[in-house]
């Protein structure tokens, strides 16, 4: 009876008048409460009955009050919805609609309806659907969540769903662009040379179709080699403003999905009338360029429009066994690909020589690749080595964009440019902590530069372990793409530019268009504007979300009896913080959560420190980054696509010692610490 009582309602409000307040965001976790965590590192604990009123990730302002001797967090002010649109299964609770949100923090079923259009008989028990959060407690007082169902996805039961609901979650197009009845070439003014005599070669997949790029080689008697890098150009059939140019720049990239692509450009573009296809007259942008034997590249760069006809369609792995076998028995060239094959290997060889002296290499990483039915189900993962040929592409693509970068910044000083500054300037202190204890041999003002990184980067891989590797890539700098031109620490390059997949990359587009106008001597019909770089990081970052959470939906439903068959992986820690470690499961790719609990169920004697990158057991360092180690999975969450993974090796009770043991118990700790 004091619900509605007008007095009892103004004291309360004088009441919370007086007490302090707090803006933060909300932390849900999976028993009901949560904690407002604000952004000075305070955190307030927030009761169940008050998370009824909020979401996970929602950003407000809580009275802080006393309840039961502890500090309690009571949100009053909505200062930023964590969600409006989100996806969700349908559940029905007494005939009525419902949508419990695909994410791991938010549990609790939404009050729904359909939205204008949409039958409301067509939505049953555990469909998808895309829906937008239209009421918030916080805002509607004493009301609960609503949301507005305006679009179903696919079937509760749908074995394609990881592909649609994943690409409707990150709001990404989930079919090729619509085809044209014709396309016709532009008339941009190029005179192509007619290289279709030459015998330029392919080297891609088996089930490659978008073929972009045909090699060309020439190994000179003096150890020199003169290479034409020939790349697709379907620039010639799009004009900047076309109706099919906007929808590439929106797109921005190819779509790489296990098992699918979604191509950015319509497939009668990307895998016919450009595809570099064996015997087939193309036209392409061609470089060509000298590089010594030393792997030097020299200043004779030339870019072209060609007319070429590739000779030779040849695959990775084919490549790779001749070479690397001898092995004839699947594929066995001709004289002339032979010749072009030998050549090719031999640039490289001189190219990755050069690279791995002067500039950055990276370590050799497998391909994982899952094998569907032709249901949509896991058969298998493949684990597709880094082989001869893959390295032989590589070399010729780099070799290409290092050749454009110098092309675009001495002529426009503008392009699509890939950049990278090195250490993360707020962290370089930090950094530089790690490597005067691992006594690098290195000073601050030398990471600075450009060469000085790269020779850090070279340096790090001569070690033992990749633990340093990994505790200072936390203090770089992110990969950026930038429409002037910068060096590359990363790569220990002084400029790169992308030129060599237009089919798949509309920057490249771009960088086709600039180096068209570089032929002609004429005005570029598009340069990079301001939005380029921002737009071509949120569309790289969307699709690199996308690829990540089909895997991981993928490697649920594969790995799905490895718990009670206890099936033991190898490991490589990857990620440490306060809760436990994060392992990518060597044999196919799976990453999987460590919690500590699950490495020692004794929160007195584990600590787990991010900062260190390094997990103690009484004061003993057992793990960090780098390390690998056998585990099994013990538990599997399908709801969440979560794999939770223990190690094999146990840690027992510490037992009584002499206090000479003591002594070098506390010895290991300072270690430790140091």
């Amino acid at each position: 009876m004091f619900q509605d009582n007008p007095l009892l309602a103004q004291l309360k409000k004088q009441i919370q008048e007086t007490l302090p307040k707090k803006e933060g965001n909300i932390k849900a976790t999976d028993r009901g409460f949560g904690f407002l965590e604000t952004d000075n590192k305070e955190s307030f604990f927030v009761p169940p009955a008050y998370m009824k009123n909020v979401m996970h990730g929602d950003r407000v302002m809580a009275v802080i009050r006393t309840e039961k001797e502890r500090e309690v967090a009571e949100p009053q002010e909505l200062v930023e919805q964590s969600i409006t649109r989100f996806i969700g299964r349908v559940k029905l609770i007494r005939d009525r609609l419902h949508v419990v949100p695909d994410h791991p923090q938010l549990k609790e079923a939404i009050k729904a309806k359909a939205t204008k259009g949409l039958n409301p008989e067509s939505l049953k028990e555990g469909d998808w659907v895309v829906a937008y959060l239209t009421r918030h407690p916080l805002v509607d007082n004493n009301k609960t969540f609503f949301c507005d169902i305006k679009e179903k996805i696919t079937d509760s039961n749908d074995k394609i769903a990881p592909w649609w609901v994943t690409l409707a979650h990150h709001n990404l197009p989930n079919a090729e662009p619509a085809p044209q009845e014709s396309w016709n070439m532009l008339d941009e003014g190029l005179e192509r040379q007619d290289l279709t005599d030459l015998p330029f070669i392919t080297i891609d997949g088996e089930s490659t179709k978008d073929m972009d790029d045909a090699i060309y080689t020439v190994a000179n008697d003096d150890g020199s080699f003169d290479i034409t890098i020939a790349i697709a150009d379907p620039t010639s059939y799009i004009a900047v403003g076309d109706k099919m140019d906007d929808e590439a720049r929106e797109r921005g990239f190819t779509i790489y999905l296990p098992g699918r692509n979604i191509p950015m450009l319509p497939r009668e573009l990307s895998d016919e009338l450009c595809s570099l296809i064996e015997n087939e007259k193309r036209p392409a942008i061609c470089c060509r360029v000298t590089v010594d034997k030393d792997g030097v590249i020299q200043d004779n760069i030339e870019f072209f429009a060609a007319w070429i006809k590739s000779q030779g369609r040849l695959s990775y792995d084919n490549v790779s066994d001749f070479l690397e076998n001898s092995s004839t028995e699947n594929w066995a060239p001709n004289d002339i690909i032979e010749a072009q094959v030998r050549a090719l290997h031999a640039f490289a060889d001189a190219r990755s020589k050069w690279r791995k002296e002067n500039a950055v290499v990276f370590p050799d990483r497998p391909d994982y690749r899952f094998e569907l039915s032709e249901d949509n189900d896991v058969i298998a993962i493949h684990t597709d080595a880094r082989r001869t040929a893959n390295r032989m592409i590589e070399e010729a693509m780099i070799t290409a964009n290092i050749c454009a970068g110098r092309a675009l910044q001495e002529k426009f000083g503008t392009g699509v440019f890939n950049v990278h500054s090195g250490f993360n300037p707020e962290k370089l202190d930090t950094a530089m902590e790690f490597l005067t204890e691992a006594e690098a041999p290195f000073e601050k003002e030398q990471l600075l530069e450009l060469e000085g990184f790269s020779a850090l980067r070279r340096w790090l891989n001569t070690l033992e372990t990749t633990y340093l590797d990994n505790r200072l890539r936390k203090f770089q700098a992110y990969s950026e793409v930038a429409n002037t031109p910068a060096p590359h620490y990363a790569m220990g390059l002084d400029v790169y530019a992308t030129w060599t997949s237009p089919i798949r990359k509309y920057g490249d587009m771009i960088n086709h268009r600039l180096l068209k106008a570089l032929i002609t001597g004429n005005e570029p019909s598009q340069k990079p504007d301001d939005n380029v770089g921002d737009e071509i990081a949120l569309h790289r970052r969307h699709h690199r979300m996308a690829e990540r959470d089909v895997s991981d939906w993928l490697y649920v439903r594969l790995l799905k009896d490895a718990v009670k068959n206890a099936t033991i992986f190898n490991a490589e820690v990857f990620d440490i913080n306060r809760a436990g470690m994060r392992v990518r499961l060597l044999e196919n790719g799976a990453s999987a959560f460590i919690p500590s609990p699950l490495i020692l169920d004794n929160k007195e004697r584990i600590s787990c420190s991010g900062e260190l990158g390094i997990i103690t057991i009484d004061g003993i360092k057992e793990y960090q980054l780098g390390d690998t180690f056998d585990v099994t999975l013990a538990e599997i969450r399908s709801t969440t696509r979560q794999l939770i993974a223990k190690p094999v090796k146990q840690f027992p009770a510490p037992e009584a010692t002499e206090n000479t043991d003591a002594s070098a118990t506390e010895e290991n700790k300072e270690e430790v610490k140091a």
